[in-house]
């Protein structure tokens, strides 16, 4: 008792009281200074016994092991005079716990020659070694010795089985062992739910989870982490207070799990919460803790207390160091992001690192500066991955006249033989039809071995946007008849927008009506803009004014723009009148709706209206905005807006216009001769 609370003083007392040599004081005193790692004393006090017991050899064998120091512990195995089941036990299994499984089977073989009896210890080491060297068959073997000696029902057996069977991949194995037992354990429990965790089958796993009989911190934590990494942050924080209202005291995964989960919920109150209890803890500088911190506060946008923890990280890995240069590009902190990049040790950069900048530029819509820190990571021989691929692809269809990169990065793709991952295809599919190549963007869309929702929608939004309408609503009804993708509120506007295009009213008015009854999405802002549109567009425009007036909230300012369009292509002035006055209480600074009632009075020959709306323009510091012409020329983008000169060769330009304007009058008029 006095060991056991390492009240050293009180046990010497009573060991003092001894007459003479007492083997049992002695084999205690040997395993305490074992289990504390004092191990010289423990071997001085097994060298000064003048005689000493099958637990004096069993102890110093199994102590040495548990401390990593293998010879020596196989050095006293060797030399012990009592080779029972209990020695020839402590040296297997410690060679498990050290890692080597080999030697373990050796010796269990060496074990059933000498006639020694295995017992269930025994059996449950042999068990993991084969599972630690991958060997089914072996495995297998082992199994048929446990029937015949009688252990199969034994718990600690069955659960090293399980874990051999799960190692394997043997998953119906596994299950089949687990309720042939006819008692279980938490571990057992453990790992059937690990099992489906690990399978993604989050149903069966809760359902194990409500079953088990008793849990621990194990089967808590492992249920908090999938939900988290299936994205029910929601669900983990519920699992989480649970398991503290259980009095289970959660562990360094666990709050790890949750912080990532306050930080996906954007949660700062109550993560600063947790971050006060793992720093009472002292677990706060540990790396996983500190890395989800990191996560949890740049995604709050609070960048400088993301860096303190990140700074107060004692042993930095490469999880810490992305996850600080992806917190400052996520808020746009670029600088700060390449700062550290650039001091960041060089094993430790990798994919991760660099699609972290490339996704920062990005998100800033720097796109020059995308392909000048892909370039570099090229020259650097660092090759891309799937994500960077896909940030690249974003960069292409945001930039002007980026076709020809966008093939390229498609040639650089097939390369490598990603072509096929779903995100990749996705992006190709957006990248071409952006850039206006829709055929390409099918044949690329066509090809993917997988579709997801996202994937549908670029597609269906490509061919709308490009002014296929009907080829977009006839994959829209493909989608629907061949395939279970959930429909989303996207592809739903993209469906909108090509019934706009094609006219076809009725059919979107049907689509739009359907949204919340058969598709279960509630219409937002953009849908009843489209709607407005499509109605203005068919020139159904006092029922597009009826629409927008009856919608539930504020409509938006397109909504009146795209009514005012309509009004301005079926000359209705008394409508335009109307909406326009609509317009300029909702968006004074804009002037948009402005120019477009100017045209629409132009275009009635209502030259004095047009003047007082110029004049009203003029009063409140209105101007429209140029239209701006785009030019790639060696891989840089030139751009031009009317009347511009801020361009550095703005005058040659100029001059070249000038001479093709006198080229071209002097051209008419030989015609005209």
């Amino acid at each position: 008792m006095y060991l056991n609370s390492r009240k050293w003083a009180d046990a010497n007392e009573i060991a003092r009281e001894f007459n003479g040599f007492d083997p049992v004081v002695h084999n205690c005193m040997i395993s305490a200074n074992m289990q504390w790692g004092n191990l010289d004393e423990a071997r001085r006090l097994f060298d000064e016994m003048p005689e000493r017991n099958e637990v004096s050899w069993a102890a110093l064998i199994s102590g040495f092991m548990k401390c990593g120091r293998v010879k020596e512990s196989m050095w006293y195995f060797e030399r012990n005079p009592f080779q029972n089941v209990v020695s020839w036990t402590a040296a297997i299994s410690g060679y498990v716990q050290n890692g080597f499984s080999v030697e373990a089977v050796k010796l269990f073989f060496k074990l059933l020659e000498s006639g020694v009896k295995a017992n269930k210890v025994t059996f449950t080491s042999v068990v993991r070694a084969c599972a630690g060297l991958g060997d089914f068959g072996l495995g297998m073997s082992v199994l048929g010795l446990i029937i015949k000696t009688g252990f199969e029902n034994d718990i600690a057996v069955s659960n090293s089985l399980i874990t051999l069977c799960l190692r394997m991949g043997e998953i119906n194995l596994a299950r089949a062992v687990f309720d042939r037992m006819k008692k279980r354990d938490v571990v057992s429990w453990t790992a059937i739910l690990d099992m489906y965790v690990e399978m993604g089958d989050m149903g069966e796993a809760r359902r194990i989870f409500d079953e088990m009989p008793e849990r621990n911190e194990v089967s808590w934590s492992a249920m908090i982490a999938r939900y988290c990494q299936s994205g029910c942050p929601e669900e983990s924080l519920k699992l989480f207070y649970q398991m503290v209202q259980e009095g289970f005291k959660p562990n360094c995964s666990c709050f790890s799990s949750v912080l990532s989960a306050l930080g996906s919920l954007e949660a700062l109150r109550a993560g600063m919460n947790i971050h006060g209890h793992v720093t009472k803890l002292g677990i706060e500088k540990g790396v996983f803790v500190g890395s989800t911190l990191i996560d949890l506060y740049c995604k709050c946008g609070e960048v400088m207390d993301g860096r303190k923890a990140f700074d107060s990280i004692l042993d930095k890995n490469v999880v810490s160091w992305n996850a600080m240069i992806g917190g400052y590009s996520m808020n746009g902190q670029m600088q700060e992001a390449e700062n550290l990049f650039n001091i960041m040790p060089l094993p430790l950069r990798n994919n991760v690192s660099w699609s972290a900048i490339i996704a920062g530029y990005l998100d800033c819509q720097q796109c020059d500066k995308v392909f000048e820190v892909f370039n570099e990571m090229l020259l650097l021989g660092e090759i891309p991955n799937k994500s960077t691929f896909t940030s690249l692809l974003c960069a292409c269809a945001s930039m002007a006249a980026s076709l020809g990169k966008g093939k390229d990065l498609h040639g650089k793709i097939i390369k490598l033989g990603i072509q096929s991952d779903v995100f990749v295809g996705t992006a190709l599919t957006d990248m071409y039809a952006k850039s206006g190549d829709i055929e390409s963007s099918r044949k690329v869309f066509d090809r993917m071995p997988e579709k997801n929702e996202v994937s549908w929608t670029a597609m269906i939004q490509g061919l709308a946007e490009s002014g296929f309408a009907e080829e977009s609503l006839n994959l829209f009804e493909e989608m629907e008849k061949a395939s279970s993708i959930a429909l989303n509120e996207f592809m739903l506007l993209s469906v909108l927008f090509a019934c706009s295009h094609c006219g076809l009213v009725d059919k979107g008015l049907r689509y739009f009506n359907s949204m919340e009854t058969i598709y279960g999405l509630k219409p937002q802002g953009k849908h009843y803009t489209c709607i407005v549109d499509m109605l203005s567009r068919a020139g159904r425009l006092l029922e597009a004014e009826r629409f927008i007036n009856s919608m539930p909230f504020q409509p938006e300012t397109n909504a009146w723009a795209a009514l005012l369009s309509g009004c301005k292509t079926y000359k209705n002035e008394e409508i335009a009148e109307r909406t326009a006055r609509k317009l300029w209480e909702i968006a004074e600074k804009n002037p948009a709706g402005y120019v477009l009632l100017s045209n629409i009075y132009a275009s009635a020959g209502r030259w004095k209206d047009v003047l007082n709306v110029r004049k009203l323009m003029k009063e409140k510091g209105l101007k429209k905005s140029g239209g701006c012409s785009l030019v790639e020329v060696k891989d840089h983008v030139h751009s031009f807006y009317s009347g511009d000169g801020t361009h550095s060769q703005s005058a040659e330009v100029y001059k070249i216009l000038e001479l093709l304007k006198n080229e071209m009058h002097d051209l008419q008029n030989v015609v005209h001769l």
